[in-house]
């Protein structure tokens, strides 16, 4: 379905727009990428195909600086999370804070205090990368950094049959892409789903626990990246290697020379599925 922007937002081509209808999803998107502006459509490409219009919402921390991105779009198309009105679901996206402790992030304050408003006020939080990071240390699970970076395409296994998000009775397995220099801790997720507190929707042996969620799905945390395509995989990698990072080997299982999305329809699979909770 096409997607409701805002007047003169510089969405992709292949990204179609809708006037406002009456079964309209509102989704906030607290976009903490680098460059936020040039990050924005890998997201939209995922939020276009759902079944219901989708119209997102960017929201801006206001104890965040910013430095990467560009100011007058910024200015432009974002607002507070306050300014933001009714929101069906939440998007926090990735940071490049994964080797710095939560407390030390300066807007950490400020983003747990939305995700713990959010818990009451909107259907489902979904955290991408740090993201699901950020909600994991919510539901009590820390997180640990790696000595190499998971970085690559790889398959998961869906654990649990019959839930809505990944129902393993339908998807028994997907691709997904993954680039961070941390995850959470695999035993605490572990621990937490024997005692209910979480419920571990997919893991690999080789990127551990990927996608858990709180039991009412308020909040979702997937690892990886599903809204990536070949190319930002390609793009850092040239840019871990300009930096000259030796704990940064080559993506695992994507051709640096002919990079093809091979998880691309299982990621908006789990997008729809996602978008499909709002409604519930």
């Amino acid at each position: 379905m096409p997607l409701i922007l805002p007047h003169e937002h510089p969405a992709p081509d292949d990204v179609a727009r809708a006037s406002p209808d009456g079964e309209t999803l509102r989704v906030g998107i607290i976009n903490i990428m680098p460059r936020l502006e040039a990050y924005e459509p890998l997201l939209l490409r995922r939020l276009a195909p759902a079944s219901r219009t989708v119209e997102p919402v960017f929201v801006r921390l206001q104890s965040h600086r910013y430095g990467s991105s560009d100011r007058a779009h910024l200015d432009r198309f974002y607002r507070t999370f306050d300014a933001a009105g009714r929101l069906d679901g939440l998007i926090v996206t990735g940071a490049p804070v994964e080797e710095v402790e939560f407390a030390e992030v300066h807007y950490w304050p400020e983003l747990t205090a939305i995700l713990r408003e959010a818990q009451t006020s909107v259907r489902s939080t979904l955290g991408i990368c740090w993201g699901g990071l950020a909600l994991g240390a919510l539901l009590g699970i820390p997180k640990r950094l790696f000595r190499q970076k998971l970085f690559g395409v790889y398959e998961h296994r869906v654990l649990l049959e019959g839930d809505p998000l990944l129902p393993a009775d339908r998807l028994s397995s997907f691709r997904c892409a993954h680039s961070r220099h941390s995850g959470s801790d695999d035993d605490a997720v572990v621990r937490a789903a024997r005692e209910g507190r979480v419920r571990l929707l997919a893991h690999s042996p080789r990127t551990g626990a990927t996608v858990f969620a709180s039991p009412d799905h308020r909040f979702v945390a997937h690892l990886g990246h599903p809204e990536y395509e070949a190319d930002r995989l390609v793009f850092e990698w040239e840019r871990d290697q300009a930096a000259g990072r030796s704990d940064v080997a080559e993506p695992y299982q994507l051709d640096l020379d002919r990079p093809a999305t091979t998880w691309r329809q299982d990621s908006e699979t789990f997008f729809e599925r996602w978008l499909a909770l709002l409604g519930t």
